[in-house]
């Protein structure tokens, strides 16, 4: 298998998955702004939606979106627990969690990357933020991870984009919950690991 990936970008997520469940790959990064590969390749030519991450299988196959992504590498792997088995009422859950880090994290922190943004405007999502903030606070009280004691791909998704909240100087002292989250998270051997390979420091 083959990670295309951007530093720090969603790709993250499925980069922590597939280091948490053991899976041999390779990784190759993307020019979101050229839409190049490393080597030299058109990237709209692999994932046409221009957007990482994308994962190419070892049949050829290129497989999109950060939240099915995830879910594949945990059920190539079921011993490594990243996600509870299709048709369980949990592995719902798990699915609940990871469509509401995607549509109302992931693309409530998103927009707030636009240089051309107003700050009135990033000032609107940074409230409405607060208030899911607060929400995930209350969920996570009294429990390491989103699912309760197991880490899930669904935290590798979370740890990901809470780590944006950095460059938009959203503070998670704020929420001491969540941040004792993310620095939980951030200390697991794996994900050092792809914080390390994407140059990035934590």
């Amino acid at each position: 298998m083959k990670l295309y990936f951007t530093p720090g970008a969603c790709s993250l997520s499925p980069h922590i998955a597939l280091r948490e469940a053991g899976i041999g790959f390779d990784l190759e990064k993307v020019d979101l702004g050229k839409k190049q590969t490393a080597s030299g390749a058109d990237y709209k030519a692999i994932n046409p939606k221009g957007a990482v991450p994308a994962l190419q299988l070892d049949d050829g196959q290129v497989l999109t979106e950060g939240a099915v992504i995830v879910q594949y590498i945990a059920d190539r792997k079921p011993e490594a627990k990243l996600a509870p088995a299709a048709g369980k009422p949990e592995r719902y859950r798990l699915q609940e969690w990871l469509n509401y880090v995607a549509t109302e994290i992931h693309k409530g922190i998103g927009p707030m990357f636009n240089p051309k943004l107003p700050a009135e405007a990033k000032a609107v999502l940074k409230e409405v933020l607060a208030a899911k903030f607060d929400f995930l606070a209350k969920k996570l009280d009294g429990k390491p991870y989103l699912m309760g004691n197991e880490f899930t791909v669904a935290d590798g998704y979370l740890f990901t984009v809470l780590r944006w909240t950095k460059a938009h100087d959203i503070d998670l002292g704020k929420w001491p919950t969540l941040k004792a989250y993310v620095d939980r998270v951030a200390a697991r051997p794996a994900v050092q690991s792809a914080l390390k390979a994407e140059g990035l420091a934590n």
